[in-house]
Order: structure tokens, then sequence, then C-alpha cells
């Protein structure tokens, strides 16, 4: 089966050719970075105009890239939410008009379902990599969402920790915006923080009683912005390197503290790991460390399908590709609206790993 996958939920237009929810034919995103960078983030309403400009031309280079045609495709995924209501809406729209021209079944994915399924891809080169069995855990770390779901099977998924304020990448952005150093602030601080000492400063981990597992970077960023004042300027030269290193290593800290206690009181020893924070090396190897140190594994896609990304969506909506096939959902089906908030513990179709 080949699907072709759309996916807009937020600064990225993104489109994809996969091959039995694995194999990756194609894979196209264009990144919106540079708009957004001025402001310091995204803002809505350039991100959707961007998407109208460009989504044709990806899914395109899509099909091309993927040597296919529209007579290949046996079905169009496309992201449904959550995300950005204007975004999503671009979307979702072009899939319905492609689906319903085409005449092709029309599948709409959860975005976190996405990411969850990321770790089956692989080119047509590499060996397909190893999935975790069931039960696993999986941490979704990235600038809007960051949260442990436990995995006990492809219909069973359930939320067990989530952030009470900021996402770890929301956090980044905030502290890079901060101290001047531009947008997105993963990739800027992880590079500036280099020769910095993670121990230059102190920085406390939350202790939140009533959700134990539960994350909060919220004062995480207000205890740097504390420091910049009293530095009475913004730092510069070691200072700097000093002052991210040790927020990188005190937000690296709290995820691979929570992942590890989560494993602990679940029983579990498998986890998965995606999202655009899981490009930090940082965090890749502390979280291989601290799992391997409890006899379990960790599960990690390459950097490109943890950031946003169409391919993943297709996996996702492999799983429930048949059931779609044989009802003949298309474009006219009521159920497919965009889904700007959607409970991130509430799964309709079984994951496609």
């Amino acid at each position: 089966m080949i699907i072709l996958s759309i996916e807009s939920s937020c600064d990225e237009t993104a489109a994809a050719i996969v091959k039995e929810g694995r194999i990756v034919l194609s894979d196209i995103v264009h990144s919106q970075v540079k708009l957004h960078a001025k402001w310091g983030g995204v803002v809505p309403e350039i991100a959707s105009r961007n998407h109208l400009i460009e989504v044709i031309p990806v899914i395109d280079q899509a099909l091309k890239q993927a040597e296919v045609t529209w007579a290949d495709i046996d079905a169009i995924a496309v992201t449904q939410g959550p995300g950005l209501v204007g975004a999503l809406l671009v979307g979702l729209q072009v899939a319905k008009s492609l689906a319903y021209v085409h005449q092709k079944p029309l599948i709409p994915v959860h975005h976190l379902r996405g990411h969850l399924s990321a770790v089956a891809l692989h080119a047509p080169n590499e060996a397909q990599p190893k999935v975790p069995e069931y039960p696993f855990l999986a941490l979704v770390v990235s600038g809007g969402h960051t949260a442990i779901y436990r995995v006990d099977s492809s219909h069973d998924i359930k939320i067990i920790s989530n952030t009470q304020d900021d996402a770890a990448g929301e956090a980044f952005d905030k502290v890079s915006r901060m101290l001047g150093l531009g947008y997105p602030g993963g990739p800027v601080i992880e590079k500036e923080a280099v020769g910095g000492q993670d121990d230059a400063h102190r920085f406390t981990l939350p202790n939140i009683k009533a959700a134990p597992l539960d994350f909060s970077f919220s004062g995480l960023k207000t205890a740097v912005l504390t420091k910049i004042k009293k530095h009475g300027k913004l730092p510069t030269g070691q200072d700097q390197k000093d002052l991210l290193a040790s927020f990188q290593a005190a937000a690296v800290h709290q995820l691979v503290t929570r992942c590890t206690e989560a494993m602990k009181q679940e029983q579990v020893l498998r986890l998965v790991v995606s999202g655009g924070v899981a490009c930090n090396q940082r965090l890749r190897e502390q979280l291989q460390t601290a799992v391997e140190a409890l006899e379990g594994q960790v599960f990690i896609p390459p950097k490109k399908w943890c950031t946003d990304n169409a391919a993943m969506i297709a996996a996702a909506a492999y799983a429930q590709a048949n059931l779609y096939v044989k009802r003949g959902a298309h474009a006219d089906d009521d159920l497919l609206n965009a889904m700007s908030s959607w409970a991130v513990d509430y799964f309709v179709e079984p994951l496609g790993i």
C-alpha cells in the first residue's frame, strides 16, 4: 500500500509518499523558520498564508521524487489536529480536494500519533529499524507538547504525564529570545552551549506533589530570566555559554528523570522518544545512558523524522488504511474537520507501528 500524506499543523508544509507504512519513498518539508524568526516564534496567520503558497508544490515534489503517479496512490493521509486551526485547514482542504478528484480514501491522523509512529520509518535502502514490543512508554517532546504515554496495544494508549505549563521546546525558544539568539531556540541553544559549564548555575528540579511525573518548565525559564536581570546586562562570551549549558542541563535532567521515574512506576522498560526536542544530542545520549542503567531500551527515530514531517503521518495512517479503503471514506465525510484542540490521551484508531 502506498500512501500520500500531508502535514501542516504548525510551520512546516510537508508531503510524503510512504510504502507499507514504513518505507519512505519521498519526504518533502518546506520550513517557515526564516519567516517567523524575526518574531521569535510562529505567527499563525503568516503560517497559514505560507501553507497556501507551498502546499501544492510540496505535494508535486513528493510525487516526483518518489517516481509515482496518482494511479499508484492507494490513500491520502492528512493531519487533522491538534495544531494551529488555520494551518490545519489548509492541509485538510487540499487533502479533501485531492481525495475527491482522484477518488482516494482520505485518512485523518492525530498529529501526536504521527510522532509515536515515526520510530518505524526508514529509507528504501536502509534496514528496517527495530520497533518496540508492547507495552512501551513514549515521550513526545516538542515546542507544543511534552508528555509521556503508556502504550499497551495498538488500541490502548493513555497519557500518564503532561506538562503543567510550558512545553520543553517552548522554554528553549523563550530563553533563546531572552538572550536575542534567534528562533528556533533548541538548535541555537545546543550550539551556543558548547564549551559552557553545566553546573555554573544551579536550577532545581520542579516538585509537583499532586502529579509527580508531570513536567514544568515555566519556573526554569523564569529562573534564567532572574539570573539575566541580576547580571545587569545580557551575558556574553563564556558567561552566556555557562548560562545556556546550565539551562540545557536542567531541562534535559528533568526530561530524563521523569522518564526513568515513569518507567519504574509503570514497570515498563521500553521507551520511544520523538518530537523536535528529541533532536537534542545531549537528551538522546543521557536518555540512552539512564535507560540502559535500568536494563531497558530506547527507540529514537533519526533526527529528520523527530521534527514535524509528513512521513510520520503516513506511518500512523497505515494501520487504519484498510478500514478507510473498505468503507470508502472520501472528502464528503462529515468527520473530517480541523481540530485545533484534540485531547492528547484520546486515540480512536490503532497506532501504526
